[in-house]
């Protein structure tokens, strides 16, 4: 049932196979072994696709129904609904991760010590069920989907340069004025040929060169830091930076809305104890960072 699932949801024996850390032909035989068994076809094969029948469509929700079932009782026999206990793993961009989701775990490990806790860092946004992921931070607005979402609060997108490259270039002082500036893009957060503002109610997008075009958002900070030019960054990224005066925000009356910030987990039954235990430990916490860091 979970190979079958797990081709549904892949959308072909390869995918499932990478994903079940396992040989493309034993994903087939136990496909073929399924059918054989319930003596139906669940899946029209094609040299492009894969669709469902109407008795896979079928079988498919009780399968997710019955390993849902089990799953919940193996964590049951496992004591996960009795104590806090296990591994639990969470997600977090980068610089939100190193800055604050770190301080956060390391206090939650130490008050609870039968939990182990992977944590993930990286600035593309994943998929909780494909990668395993138990809980994730995202910043930005949640699409419609199933995840259940607690709001933490929410981070302005700022305009900064170091205050060196301000003496030397005037700072701008309207988003037109970017045009005759080194701009350094972190291509996670905005285009390499544009940024959007908001101007009298309304967004506009203005052309910038960027000198500069990085994939992490600490590259793009430490760029700006040495003065190689204005950058983009979220205000929880360079709260420190700015206290420090290692940066300085420009353009403030011309910034978007604040993008909010969510935890969010896949809906299910019972709650284990481990991720209500880091739920409720780290909400309220990393919210007090988030207003700490709001620059205001």
């Amino acid at each position: 049932m979970a190979v079958f699932v797990a081709v549904v949801d892949g959308g072909s024996l390869s995918a499932a196979s990478r994903q079940l850390r396992t040989p493309l032909a034993t994903v087939s035989r136990r496909i073929a072994d399924l059918e054989a068994q319930l003596h139906t076809r669940l899946l029209q094969r094609s040299t492009r696709k894969l669709s469902l029948t109407d008795a896979g469509a079928d079988y498919l929700a009780a399968c997710r129904r019955i390993l849902d079932d089990v799953a919940e009782t193996e964590s049951a026999a496992a004591g996960e609904y009795t104590a806090p206990r296990g591994e639990l793993v969470v997600s977090a961009p980068i610089v939100f991760g190193r800055l604050h989701m770190v301080p956060v775990v390391s206090e939650f490990l130490a008050a609870y010590p039968e939990v182990d806790l992977r944590l993930q860092f990286g600035d593309r946004q994943v998929n909780l069920l494909d990668d395993h992921v138990d809980l994730a931070l995202r910043v930005g607005t949640l699409p419609d989907s199933t995840l259940i979402a607690r709001p933490l609060g929410a981070t302005r997108e700022v305009v900064c340069g170091a205050p060196a490259y301000f003496a030397q270039k005037r700072a701008p002082r309207q988003p037109r004025d970017l045009a005759s500036h080194a701009c350094i893009t972190f291509a996670g957060l905005a285009s390499a040929k544009a940024w959007r503002f908001r101007n009298a109610g309304a967004e506009t997008t203005v052309p910038v060169h960027s000198r500069l075009i990085v994939d992490s958002a600490d590259a793009a900070l430490g760029a700006a830091i040495a003065g190689a030019g204005v950058t983009r960054a979220l205000s929880y990224q360079i709260a420190d930076a700015v206290r420090a005066a290692a940066l300085r925000v420009v353009l403030s009356k011309f910034e978007l809305a604040p993008r909010p910030v969510h935890l969010v987990y896949a809906r299910q039954g019972r709650l284990p104890l481990k991720l209500r235990a880091f739920i409720d430990f780290a909400e309220p916490r990393l919210r007090e960072r988030l207003i700490a860091a709001s620059l205001d």
